[in-house]
């Protein structure tokens, strides 16, 4: 990627709290530059490391960055496994929205992934939960893509349901009404009954745990939340507040979501 043609904004690099802060003119520019800072995080590690293991958020705000993810040169995808971070239960399997499927259809049939593992939720869904968080505890988690939701979500911790510390690494929530509606205005689902109202997510707790987090936050739907995490308090109101907290996540903006924008 030619960096000299990415646009930053004045004031583009911040910190807040642990959190560091990045902010672009465009939402391309953004998608861009994180997704050459991640490739670069998984090159190193993986001239450390036989296998990376990372994890992936699935939606329309992330497609940018998955794109020139996908793209990227010196990644060895042979030795990554990959992991998602939420899914909807009540879907059929072959449902476009899962996000297994969406991924699979952005990123995870795009590379020669050492490995997919993708949640189905099956007739069982807390049982699910309890295997998939046995997956993800096996060994620690290097790399965590995510985003953040209009109502100030990570995964599918919305606010009534985000536990700090959650004892669990995995669960079944309800999903809330601002949720079940973004889905819709993302243009995934078309009426908000059609949203399913449960799904499996990883927990506040497990997210945290990731030992490098990178989170891409474009569009003016996102401007609110993005405000109640840099500049409101620590509260699970704004469930992505607690990013403030991890030592090692990076937040990327275009000129809509950043409330400081000039």
């Amino acid at each position: 990627m030619n960096m000299s043609a990415v646009t930053p904004l004045k004031g583009s690099e911040r910190r807040v709290d642990n959190l560091l802060v990045k902010s672009f003119a465009t939402r391309s520019d953004m998608g861009a530059v994180a997704a050459a800072e991640i490739a670069q995080e998984l090159r190193v590690r993986l001239g450390q490391k036989d296998r990376v293991r990372m994890v992936f958020a699935a939606a329309p705000s992330q497609s940018d960055v998955l794109s020139a993810l996908a793209r990227a040169e010196g990644v060895d995808w042979t030795r990554v496994e990959a992991f998602h971070m939420d899914e909807y239960v009540g879907l059929p399997d072959d449902a476009p929205q899962r996000f297994g499927n969406w991924l699979g259809r952005h990123f995870f049939d795009l590379v020669p992934l050492y490995k997919v593992h993708r949640i189905m939720p099956g007739s069982d869904p807390s049982a699910t939960a309890r295997d998939y968080a046995q997956l993800l505890d096996a060994a620690p988690i290097d790399v965590i893509q995510l985003g953040i939701g209009v109502n100030g979500h990570i995964a599918f911790n919305d606010p009534p349901v985000a536990r700090f510390d959650d004892p669990l690494s995995v669960k079944m929530v309800e999903l809330d009404a601002v949720c079940r509606q973004q889905q819709v205005d993302d243009d995934c689902f078309e009426r908000f009954e059609d949203v399913p109202a449960y799904a499996i997510t990883l927990t506040v707790p497990r997210l945290m745990a990731g030992e490098r987090l990178f989170c891409m936050v474009p569009g003016a739907a996102k401007r609110a939340a993005v405000k109640a995490a840099l500049d409101g308090p620590i509260t699970t109101d704004c469930p992505a507040s607690i990013l403030r907290q991890h030592p090692a996540c990076t937040v990327y903006l275009d000129q809509d979501s950043d409330p400081h924008a000039q």
